[in-house]
């Protein structure tokens, strides 16, 4: 699995790990001379779903060469809607994960907060729609594939 520790010298972050996400740095790394506003989404895991109470923890897993392309393949697209963007990352856990841990972060800048919240909304909804990630949900007594799955689709423009 990917270490991303620490940030490329690109302007695009495109990550999987097996640890905890370096979101810090991650928000450091997107400020640039240019970028007016940074929007961050981070996804965490909560005890509870679509259906089902006591949820304890989640499990990711990945077509990792497929998830990378696909994540990388977002960010295309979201500089392609709006130009002005500045930094883009896209960072997924994989693995076993505890409650209120953080499994997914978004992090995007650009010289105004409208772009950058744009973006970073177009790229939270676009990978999880997108992006070949599948987690199972574990709660006291057994585990199962989260009820909320749907067929991917293909990231618009690409």
């Amino acid at each position: 699995m990917t270490c991303v520790l620490a940030p490329p010298a690109a302007d695009d972050w495109i990550a999987l790990a097996s640890g905890p996400l370096p979101v810090d740095r991650a928000l450091g790394w997107a400020a640039t001379p240019g970028s007016g506003g940074i929007a961050c989404f981070l996804g965490i895991v909560r005890d509870h779903s679509e259906g089902r109470d006591g949820v304890v923890g989640l499990t990711y897993e990945v077509y990792e060469e497929q998830a990378t392309r696909a994540l990388s393949d977002v960010a295309v697209d979201a500089r392609r809607r709006w130009p002005s963007v500045e930094r883009v990352a896209l960072l997924h856990r994989v693995g076993d994960l505890e409650l209120s841990e953080v499994s997914v972060a978004v992090v995007v800048s650009a010289p105004h907060r409208a772009e950058a919240f744009e973006a970073a909304r177009y790229c939270i909804d676009t990978l999880k729609e997108t992006v070949p990630i599948w987690k199972r949900e574990h709660w006291d007594g057994g585990s199962d594939w989260a009820v909320c799955d749907h067929p991917l689709r293909s990231v618009p423009g690409t």
